[in-house]
């Protein structure tokens, strides 16, 4: 049968698109499930107005979508603003397919007089659903989405790509530090406004309660000025990308309200000495379990941070190998994903010392805190703190890896391996693979420090 007979293609990749003269077309037959309530049923005929094929499964793939969380919506019982928001997403979706940027009819009013005339041609024909007309014309009003709900948007929708890399862990940790900015706003403001309504003067509020906090009247209790910038900062972020989300612009009421940092808190590295005659005297260690105890041993002899040390797997331990290492990257594995903090932190990590004689002992990684971070620092950090081990009351298991940093400096170890061994980025051009592990496993034996095979 020719092409232009009027077939519709039902192959995977042409599902729903029917070719009649020379035109396709969104051909598709409405659920039963929803017949009722879809005015368009029992089927779905829309032009797209191209010849061009891969064009029109493009358009396709946007009415498709737009289509199922339709109906997944009238069959759902969501709220009144779930259901706005659905419709207003709907006619986004279907505008963006014919080519037009989706605008409420009051800003359609106030454009040149040519680019209405395009959106009046584009329904034309007296077949158009009255769903595209009212999509292209701006028909649909803009529901009006509280800060809360515009956060979640943001979370599913928005920054999806950005996060799907990220173990469970990982992203309940994302989002729960994000949450903080959208739970302060809505405690100053003292109520959780659509985002719309949100003006310079609330975000000034929110901007002088950190203000407060960070310079306290009294001096007591001063927090950081870097706590500040980054919940400003995040809902600034939030704002920004909401609105471009929905294709509205709109001024920032954010925008510049931030902090200046001028000195950034560090984590306190455990004296060079106190590691080697305390941490690592027998029985020191003793009472805390087996893995959280080897962790910290690798730590001391790796600078490896905890997180990369929990996520570790048999493929990335290589004890076998002439040069016993560790290989820090991001997993890819569907299953098992997860990130690692910067580009520079994918590095290979030479194992000498008793990091050596501990990871013998997992070979598989450290099952019992792969997916518990909290576990493993407030393990550690009590143990700690319960039995003396820290010189200034102060130190946590991180410090154990500035002490690396500190050691690697005393034993007068190259600037830019220092960088390569901690994960930090080199501010130069880089030529060459940055050195052998054999390398790598010689400076560090200048540092290593003796231990008694009883801590292990």
């Amino acid at each position: 049968m020719p092409e232009d007979s009027g077939m519709v293609r039902q192959g995977n990749q042409d599902r729903f698109l029917l070719l009649r003269d020379g035109i396709y077309y969104y051909w598709r037959r409405v659920p039963k499930t929803v017949a009722h309530l879809d005015e368009r049923a029992p089927f779905i005929r829309q032009s797209l107005k191209t010849d061009d094929l891969a064009k029109a499964r493009g358009q396709r793939d946007i009415l498709e979508e737009a289509d199922n969380s339709l109906w997944a919506s009238m069959l759902g019982e969501g709220s009144k603003s779930e259901a706005a928001a659905t419709a207003h997403k709907l006619a986004r979706a279907r505008a963006e397919a014919l080519g037009f940027s989706y605008r409420p009819a009051s800003e359609i009013a106030q454009m040149p007089l040519e680019d209405i005339v395009k959106r009046f041609a584009a329904i034309s024909d007296l077949r158009t659903p009255v769903t595209v007309e009212t999509a292209i014309m701006g028909g649909v009003e803009r529901p009006k989405v509280k800060v809360s709900e515009a956060f979640e948007v943001y979370c599913s929708e928005i920054a999806a790509v950005e996060i799907v890399g990220k173990s469970e862990e990982q992203k309940k940790a994302w989002k729960k530090v994000k949450q903080y900015a959208v739970d302060v706003f809505i405690e100053v403001v003292g109520e959780d406004l659509p985002m719309e309504d949100i003006t310079r003067d609330h975000a000034q509020k929110m901007h002088n309660h950190f203000k407060k906090l960070i310079a306290p009247a009294d001096g007591k209790n001063k927090k950081s000025a870097s706590l500040g910038k980054r919940r400003m900062g995040d809902m600034s972020i939030l704002y920004k990308r909401y609105f471009a989300h929905v294709g509205v612009e709109k001024a920032n009421p954010f925008e510049a309200l931030t902090f200046n940092q001028k000195f950034k808190k560090r984590r306190l590295p455990f004296p060079i000495e106190w590691v080697r005659d305390v941490i690592m005297k027998p029985g020191a260690l003793a009472g805390m379990n087996d893995e959280a105890r080897h962790i910290v041993l690798v730590c001391i002899e790796t600078g490896a941070r905890p997180i990369e040390l929990r996520y570790l797997r048999a493929d990335r331990i290589r004890l076998a190998d002439k040069v016993p290492h560790i290989l820090v990257e991001p997993s890819f594995d569907p299953d098992e994903p997860h990130e690692v903090k910067t580009v520079s932190s994918v590095r290979r990590i030479p194992l000498v010392g008793v990091a050596l004689e501990a990871m013998k002992l997992h070979p598989d990684g450290f099952r019992r805190y792969r997916d518990a971070g909290n576990a493993l620092s407030g393990a550690v950090n009590s143990f700690l703190r319960e039995n003396k081990l820290q010189p200034t009351g102060k130190e946590t298991l991180y410090g154990f890896r500035h002490t690396f940093e500190d050691r690697m400096k005393e034993a007068r170890i190259d600037d830019e391996l220092r960088k390569i061994l901690m994960g930090h980025s080199i501010d130069r051009e880089q030529y060459g693979s940055g050195g052998s592990l054999k390398l790598y496993q010689e400076e560090l034996m200048k540092m290593v420090y003796p231990f008694d095979p009883s801590i292990v």
